[in-house]
């Protein structure tokens, strides 16, 4: 496994965390006040699972999901001011969150050919970023995409709090029905990934008690501490 990041490549925050925690949001302010690149992973899943449903393909049958991975062209921004997601000429970027796709996701991600193949789609697109930083946000991204990057964080939230921002967002939708839609799908992601337990090094954000800014300030902090203690490094050695 090649792991992200090197001297030659950008600087790698890898954010995990589960659904409804604000990662996405956190993460892609983060990257604009940083001038980094911003990578939703979670996004490639959403856009094969949107693949494989145009497809008719079964989601819980790995050998369909296999079937249709095969000619999944996909394409994504990691423009923070300018995001979109493509699956060939289509722009995907809203039908990815419909409620079907979010459904289907889990079917192909548990799919082990399959998270083997998009990570290494990861690895390739920010070391391409041109970007002097690349903000990385998933499920498995601290232990299995980037275990080696310099500032690995785990955000997450209380069930109560994830459910009532997830609900905020999705006006058309109560309450009762987005706390069970996000307890469904932490049962179901947990099978594939371990993502409520931070790895050993990993910073863990609780924003239970935390506005937006607050997140986001004491993310951007815990960057800070680790570029200065980089070049601190480099400094004493020489380079």
């Amino acid at each position: 496994m090649t792991d992200l990041q090197t001297t030659d490549e950008p600087f790698v925050v890898a954010v995990d965390g589960p659904a409804g925690s604000g990662k996405s949001s956190v993460s892609k302010e983060v990257a604009r006040r940083l001038g980094f690149g911003y990578l939703d992973t979670g996004a490639a899943y959403r856009a094969l699972a949107w693949h494989a449903l145009e497809h008719g393909a079964d989601t819980s049958d790995a050998a369909s999901v296999l079937d249709v991975a095969s000619d999944f062209d996909y394409a994504i921004s990691l423009d923070p001011d300018y995001y979109w997601v493509r699956v060939g000429g289509t722009d995907v970027t809203e039908a990815i969150r419909e409620p079907r796709v979010s459904d289907a996701v889990s079917g192909v991600a548990r799919v082990p050919a399959v998270r083997e193949s998009v990570n290494a789609l990861f690895r390739a697109l920010v070391a391409n970023s041109e970007r002097p930083g690349v903000v990385v946000e998933g499920r498995d991204i601290t232990t299995v995409v980037a275990p080696d990057a310099p500032v690995r964080i785990l955000l997450t939230a209380s069930p109560e709090v994830r459910a009532a921002r997830r609900s905020a967002e999705l006006t058309t939708e109560d309450a009762a029905s987005v706390a069970a839609a996000l307890h469904r799908r932490d049962a179901s992601d947990s099978t594939v990934v371990d993502f409520l337990t931070a790895a050993h090094g990993v910073a863990v954000v609780d924003s239970t008690d935390l506005d937006f800014g607050q997140t986001v300030q004491t993310v951007l902090d815990i960057i800070a501490a680790s570029r200065n203690e980089t070049v601190g490094k480099g400094a004493h050695d020489g380079r």
